[in-house]
């Protein structure tokens, strides 16, 4: 890829961004179980309400959001809190052109700098891309949770990767 991918700290005013990129996999994939598009104020509220343990970053590519990533809680028991779900998507135009993994690198990079230990991946199992890209990258397979989404009138399977950090 000739153009530069910079990779940077979301702001609020990404919030915009991020709903356009989320909604195209709302409405039209199976990569996330939402059913409802997301706005660019819920999307910027969202971003306010997350820490250095949980960022959110997105890809630019001449000054132009075309990706975003986040790191998420795996749940709010304290138990868990160095166990972090990883969250990836690339707007359709830009996806297999690595700006995908150079996010999900400075993710695991961050997540390991703030001392996190475990990060969680569910995709679901159509998803064969993203499942080789957290594989090539690492994760392992460590469960497959079978019709738990509903979406398009079909039930989808999960498939449940890690990777310690």
């Amino acid at each position: 890829m000739s153009q530069e991918i910079t990779i940077r700290p979301a702001t609020l005013d990404d919030g915009r961004a991020i709903a356009e990129i989320y909604n195209h996999y709302v409405l039209d994939t199976t990569a996330t179980f939402d059913l409802t598009p997301k706005s660019p104020q819920d999307r910027a509220a969202w971003i306010a309400k997350r820490g250095d343990d949980h960022p959110v970053l997105v890809a630019e590519v001449d000054g132009k959001v075309v990706a975003w990533g986040a790191l998420s809680p795996w749940s709010d028991r304290l138990g868990w809190q160095h166990t972090v779900e990883i969250s990836v998507y690339v707007e359709m135009p830009w996806r297999s052109r690595g700006i995908g993994r150079k996010l999900m690198d400075e993710l695991m990079a961050h997540a390991k700098r703030v001392g996190h230990h475990a990060v969680m991946s569910r995709i679901v199992s159509e998803n064969e891309a993203s499942i080789r890209l957290a594989t090539h990258m690492g994760f392992e397979e460590v469960g497959r949770l079978r019709e738990v989404g509903r979406k398009f009138e079909r039930w989808l399977d999960v498939v449940m990767l890690e990777k310690i950090i």
